[in-house]
């Protein structure tokens, strides 16, 4: 008799208690249980969280990839969905994985496309999409690594493919894109002066204006309207603004010593 496939939710929190209930409602009849860890937000994030589960563990942020490693060792199941506060189940992939969970998978993950959506429509092109995620998966074969920003999951083993998408809300407007663009540049800024890489002048007046014309151009992000030349636009302003923060920081460096940061 094959044993039916348990699956454990594991989400990352902090100040979420706007998006979180729709992410763990998404998940509710998949998840034989719910793993949520919190950074001490300051708004009702866990009392959102404890309606659905008990496993609400708060704790000291260090970085991406610790919290979910962190939550991945609190899971009492061989199978993990890890899953942003900001992200939900897709009906279509819901129904995957409930088949999924009639028996046990020969392979150690699954990835699935992340649609995201943005400025009142679904993004298809421009780099956005289909933007594969491996985020169910066996835990005695992954682990996610990564120090700054944009942790990766190392996977052993096969990983197979699923149709249905994770459906995204990552940035609320404009001005949330361009706040996380500012936190996140400092973090990807930071990585590049880890590893001694300088800013070059063609970063700043050459490599932004081609990021978007791949993104707007060769990826198609002109289909996608309005929002796909704003995606395109703030691709290269990113990349413009974590070369100008890495020359800063450079500068700082060159008077008050190596590795100010």
């Amino acid at each position: 008799m094959i044993e039916k496939m348990d699956i454990s939710v594991v989400i990352i929190t902090y100040n979420e208690e706007k998006r979180l209930e729709a992410a763990l409602k998404s998940v509710a009849d998949i998840a034989s249980e719910i793993v949520v860890v919190d950074r001490f937000s300051d708004d009702d994030t866990v009392k959102v969280a404890k309606k659905y589960t008990d496993l609400v563990f708060q704790r000291k942020w260090t970085n991406f990839t610790d919290q979910k490693n962190f939550g991945n060792s609190k899971t009492s199941f061989l199978w993990i969905l890890s899953l942003d506060a900001d992200e939900r189940v897709s009906p279509e992939l819901r129904e995957e994985i409930l088949q999924l969970k009639e028996g046990e998978p020969d392979c150690s993950g699954f990835s699935m496309p992340r649609q995201t959506y943005y400025l009142g429509r679904w993004i298809r092109h421009g780099g956005w999409y289909p933007d594969r995620k491996i985020r169910l998966f066996r835990k005695d074969s992954v682990r996610w690594e990564g120090e700054y920003v944009h942790e990766s999951l190392v996977v052993e083993g096969e990983v197979n493919l699923l149709k249905g998408p994770l459906h995204h809300f990552t940035y609320r407007n404009i001005r949330d894109h361009l706040e996380r663009i500012n936190t996140f540049s400092d973090l990807s800024a930071q990585k590049l002066y880890a590893k001694k890489k300088k800013c070059h002048w063609y970063h700043l007046a050459i490599v932004p204006f081609l990021n978007f014309l791949k993104s707007y151009f060769w990826r198609a992000g002109v289909l996608d309207g309005f929002a796909g030349f704003v995606v395109a636009t703030l691709h290269g302003y990113s990349v413009f603004i974590r070369y100008a923060k890495l020359k800063e920081i450079w500068k700082k460096g060159e008077r008050i010593g190596p590795f100010p940061y």
